[in-house]
């Protein structure tokens, strides 16, 4: 799923990076450039609900998309409550990209 969303992601023209794990993200957060964060609310390791509240992230300002198979009706409130946007799976054609747009605007063509 990690790789489809980052191949729809970058056909549409924003650049992106795909990483493993919260984890994996973290430590290199303030090197990488990132302008929003689209993670699942279950990740092996630290879930996406504590990387959207990690303050790293908070720090750096970074809205989060959050996505989910399902959840504990407490669990989806506090994503809604921390989350740019909260997407339910399966994901409907184009819906992801919708919620980047509105969370930070169209891609910005690269200037080669």
């Amino acid at each position: 799923m990690r790789k489809a969303l980052d191949r729809q992601v970058t056909a549409a023209g924003y650049r992106s990076h795909a990483f493993s794990c919260a984890e994996e993200f973290l430590a290199v957060a303030t090197l990488c450039g990132a302008a929003c964060v689209v993670s699942d609310i279950n990740l092996g390791g630290m879930t996406g609900l504590a990387l959207a509240t990690h303050p790293t992230v908070i720090a750096m300002e970074l809205p989060v998309v959050l996505i989910t198979g399902g959840c504990d009706p407490r669990i989806e409130e506090m994503a809604r409550s921390v989350a740019s946007a909260f997407l339910r799976k399966p994901l409907p054609p184009g819906k992801l990209l919708e919620a980047i747009v509105d969370t930070v605007g169209p891609p910005i063509p690269d200037e080669d």
